[in-house]
């Protein structure tokens, strides 16, 4: 069975700036490619990663439908490894991994999974409905994508 210690172990071994939040649960900080507050949670013997991408009533009403459609192609035909979802009040990406046999690989896997997710993902999710007075839905900026994910956990 994979440690706690182990699995910071594989955290320092990614070079993200992570922090521990209490035990067996830890936050990954990656500005660069901005994603952050990846949450792992380690609860024997599954270890489950999770990113707050939006929040739900940010999304109109009237493109809802739309929005949680496009989300369910994207699962079946996009995501490597996890899956989009519902959770309280935020769309979110979880994945979850068996850690008795974990290895450094399928860690690394899961978290890059996620991150080109959202780098791939973000955009056209959120082009889906209009950001401006026009209503022509321009392509979000880096510096919204960081605010819109940097912002939530």
């Amino acid at each position: 069975m994979v440690t706690n210690d182990k699995i910071e172990e594989y955290l320092i071994d990614t070079t993200l700036t992570f922090e521990q939040v209490q035990e067996g649960m830890w936050l990954i900080h990656d500005e660069h490619d901005f994603i952050d507050n990846i949450v792992i949670l380690h609860t024997p013997p599954v270890l489950t990663f999770r990113v707050k991408i939006m929040e739900i009533a940010d999304i109109p009403e009237d493109k809802r439908q739309e929005v949680f459609t496009q989300l369910l192609i994207l699962n079946a035909t996009e995501m490597v490894a996890g899956a989009y979802g519902l959770e309280d009040d935020a769309v979110v990406i979880t994945d979850s991994l068996q850690s008795e046999n974990l290895d450094y690989n399928e860690f690394q896997a899961s978290i890059d999974s996620i991150t080109m997710s959202i780098r791939e993902h973000y955009e056209r999710i959120r082009n889906l409905w209009p950001t401006d007075e026009s209503g022509d839905g321009d392509d979000l900026s880096g510096k919204e994508l960081e605010d819109s994910i940097m912002g939530g956990n």
